[in-house]
């Protein structure tokens, strides 16, 4: 790897950090945030669940025509760093918002709450499309790829992990300021979005993409688009078995908080388990290149997903004994680590592929897909949370706790089994359904191997040589 190579893959890994924190901090904490400190009744939570989960679901279908944009940009900073820059400013805006501490009626809230994310969804998707079409116009090596794409997940997972460590910290941390919480988590939300510009940046200032072919590329047409998406059958798999586990993915990530809180007793114990995860996640994305020496991409994704599996069945039956609920943890998200990199791997594969079969290279199009399944997966899980917290009673126990927090431990106590229990079930048995029917999927019908990736790459090549001789022919 030369040097160029090595600069582009520190400053676009290091790009990940402050922004998948501030994604963090909205997809993981939003729904906290509004049921455990500002406190919303049942009808207005559900309302809240329905609304995030519609406009996430919006999102998820106009991202392929924010790809068809990226794509057809034409400028002297190339076509996707404009995006990035717009979608990091728009982005880092819209989340302050989102935690902001105007007082407020309950329906002026949803209302604003409602625009702020719709919009926080498409600056997001704007910036993730183009972040990620970087990847395959760095270089087309699979191994150098491999390597790109573990050091920016390793990096977007420092940021989500740092995230979950601090939020729950956030009230003591500032408890100098004397602020009331709502307060306290405003401000910190503007320090996110500070710091997600700042490592945003360095992305878009040490990061060069290769614009050799920028000039040739035709714009994407509603029907290049269409082309592009439905006319690739390895990236439609691809998409679709990455959007079932994402849903599995994010619903039990969406719960972690709760469950510690209400099922395991012990709030605070989440940030030590996430802390354990954290350390699993990044060990898996640092031994990654040494397992790709030994096995294929499929014996990996084939390991990961039985990983996967046996993780929740421990999960689920652990019936709150820590040491099982720790060893599930580090199963599932070890696991986890490896499907999300390889599914990336299987995108940016399927950029190639594309071209090959269509005659058309539409990377931020095809990496449109990648935000679809973030925000599909992200609106599918909010959605359910919501209405779990709410047909469980968890929702009313938590405004009850903010109405009389000395009794917390009391009316945790006193809970039915039955809300843990359905809580549970949505947390752990509907993700791994999900998740199981993703994996059935790539296994029948994903099939572009290594060999026939570099068939492909080889095929690509010839077809240009020849397209160049014929130009030097016609010229004579």
């Amino acid at each position: 790897m030369d040097k160029q190579m090595k600069r582009n893959k520190i400053c676009f890994g290091l790009g990940t950090v402050g922004r998948d924190a501030l994604y963090s901090l909205v997809s993981m904490y939003l729904l906290v945030h509004l049921t455990d400190v500002v406190g919303f009744s049942d009808g207005g939570l559900a309302a809240i669940g329905i609304m995030l989960t519609v406009f996430g679901i919006f999102d998820a279908v106009i991202d392929p025509f924010v790809g068809a944009i990226v794509d057809s940009t034409k400028t002297k900073w190339g076509k996707f760093k404009p995006w990035i820059l717009i979608g990091m400013i728009g982005t880092g805006a819209l989340t302050v918002l989102m935690f902001h501490n105007f007082r407020m009626g309950e329906t002026a809230h949803i209302v604003l709450l409602g625009v702020n994310y719709l919009l926080f969804s498409i600056f997001f998707s704007l910036n993730d499309i183009a972040y990620w079409s970087l990847m395959p116009a760095i270089s087309k090596d699979q191994k150098v790829r491999e390597g790109v794409g573990a050091f920016a997940r390793i990096c977007a997972n420092v940021g989500m992990f740092a995230m979950v460590l601090i939020y729950l910290n956030v009230p003591s941390m500032f408890s100098f300021l004397n602020m009331s919480d709502r307060d306290v988590y405003f401000i910190f939300a503007i320090i996110c979005a500070l710091i997600m510009w700042a490592f945003q940046s360095i992305t878009l200032f040490g990061v060069k993409e290769d614009r050799s072919k920028l000039e040739k590329e035709e714009r994407t047409s509603l029907k290049d688009l269409w082309r592009a998406l439905t006319g690739n059958d390895q990236l439609m798999v691809t998409a679709v078995s990455m959007a079932l586990f994402m849903i599995g993915y994010c619903t039990t990530t969406g719960f972690g908080t709760y469950y510690f809180k209400y099922a395991v007793g012990d709030e605070g114990m989440y940030m030590v388990f996430a802390a354990v995860l954290a350390v699993a996640q990044l060990t898996a994305l640092s031994v990654f290149p040494l397992f790709r020496k030994k096995f294929s991409r499929k014996q990996l994704y084939t390991g990961s997903m039985i990983a996967v599996a046996v993780s929740y069945i421990i999960f689920f039956l652990s019936f709150e004994w820590l040491p099982l609920i720790v060893i599930a943890g580090l199963g599932l998200f070890f696991a986890q680590a490896f499907i999300q990199l390889l599914m990336l791997l299987f995108l940016a594969d399927a950029v190639e592929y594309g071209e090959w079969k269509l005659g058309k290279r539409n990377e931020a199009a095809s990496f449109a897909v990648q935000p679809f399944i973030n925000q599909f997966g992200g609106a599918a899980s909010k959605g359910v949370v919501s209405f779990t917290l709410i047909i469980s009673g968890i929702n009313m126990i938590a405004n009850d706790i903010a109405a009389n927090p000395a009794n917390e431990a009391q009316i945790i106590a006193n809970m039915p089994e039955s809300a843990i229990w359905i809580m549970k079930i949505s947390m752990m048995i509907l993700p791994l359904i999900c998740i199981l029917i993703g994996f059935f999927l790539y296994i029948k019908k994903f099939k572009i191997d290594e060999e026939t990736y570099a068939n492909i790459l080889a095929d690509l090549k010839a077809r240009e040589e020849a397209e160049l001789a014929n130009a030097e022919k016609t010229e004579e």
